[in-house]
């Protein structure tokens, strides 16, 4: 992908997102989490924006977040997401209604608990259809029945009559995928788009976004934990650790020079082909649960190979620019690589 430098089409600033809070215990109020901390990053139509990091530290919770969906009961959302200049957090529920599937789409991570199991696939792209293309029923089932087969379906007119039970992982994840596509939306989110597939039917998924985004100039935010998804398909990379971007480069740069030890220790733990029979498989100590609050510390530093007495004593500085952003203490040299 060689990426857009124009006009940002979302801005996301200082974004947070905080869980828990308002209920009562009997010592005391609910403690609460903090999933998202302060997290911004751009997109650029035409640009694949990557999002990476372990289970836990704030990826889809921030893509919940511009879709506005999540709950509202128990979670207070701060901070902006500016799409075409319009804040998405500050939208009412009917207005960002009317966003989602038009301008916003989104591929969810699990197909079988995304699509409703009582309904026929075909219903469920079409309705969409309907009510942000104001096609009428005969034209919508003949939109779909085109989705279905440009995402790659076999005999896709069979497949609007059938139930997401009845098609396989790969298949439900391109209904997925058409869905979000049926309206054309100028930004998609994928989140672990290739989660429990086959690396065949991984590649393919990837190579139908990869084309999208050339043919279409959509804007991709990609979600992922798999450094190869990266490698393959992101313009930029935002590495997040406990719901901060520790870590952002252009793709090439991030993986030739690694400054964070999160972003080293990720690249390191990618087993190699070339590597030594019996060597053992390099990991980062430790759980993503083992943070310290970023308001006094890094939150890395119980795991971090570089910690220096400051890392639990002192926020990390940040620094930003060229396309760079770094937030560490004691970052890795430049000449050291993975």
């Amino acid at each position: 992908m060689s990426g857009t430098t124009g006009e940002p089409l979302l801005r996301v600033r200082d974004l947070r997102v905080t869980f828990g809070g308002t209920g009562r215990r009997r010592r005391g109020r609910t403690p609460e989490t903090v999933a998202v901390d302060g997290v911004s990053f751009d997109v650029s139509p035409g640009q694949v924006v990557g999002l990476v990091g372990e289970s836990g530290c704030g990826k889809s919770v921030t893509s919940l977040a511009i879709m506005g969906l999540l709950p509202k009961r128990g979670v207070r959302v701060t901070g902006s997401a500016a799409f075409e200049g319009i804040d998405l957090l500050g939208l009412s529920d009917s207005a960002i209604r009317d966003r989602r599937g038009r301008d916003l789409g989104m591929v969810f991570q699990d197909p079988l608990s995304a699509l409703n199991p009582v309904v026929p696939i075909g219903l469920q792209v079409t309705e969409v259809l309907r009510r942000h293309r104001a096609m009428n029923a005969a034209e919508a089932k003949t939109e779909a029945t085109e989705l279905l087969r440009r995402v790659g379906i076999p005999d896709p007119a069979r497949r609007l009559t059938e139930y997401p039970h009845q098609l396989s992982g790969g298949m439900r994840q391109r209904a997925l995928i058409a869905i979000a596509l049926a309206c054309r939306p100028r930004l998609l989110i994928a989140d672990e788009p290739t989660t429990a597939l086959d690396v065949t039917i991984q590649a393919q998924i990837l190579a139908l976004l990869a084309e999208l985004v050339a043919d279409t100039g959509t804007a991709l935010i990609m979600i992922t934990h798999d450094l190869g998804v990266v490698a393959g398909l992101c313009d930029e990379v935002n590495v997040l650790y406990g719901g901060r971007v520790v870590e952002r480069a252009r793709r090439h740069e991030l993986f030739a020079t690694p400054r964070h030890p999160y972003t080293h220790g990720l690249l390191g733990s990618i087993p190699r082909l070339d590597a030594p029979s019996g060597e053992r498989l390099a990991a980062i100590s430790g759980s993503v649960s083992d943070n310290l609050p970023w308001t006094s510390a890094c939150a890395f530093a119980p795991r971090c190979p570089r910690e220096l007495p400051d890392c639990r004593a002192v926020t990390p500085p940040t620094e930003d620019a060229m396309q760079r952003l770094l937030s560490c203490h004691n970052p890795v040299p430049v000449q050291v690589r993975s």
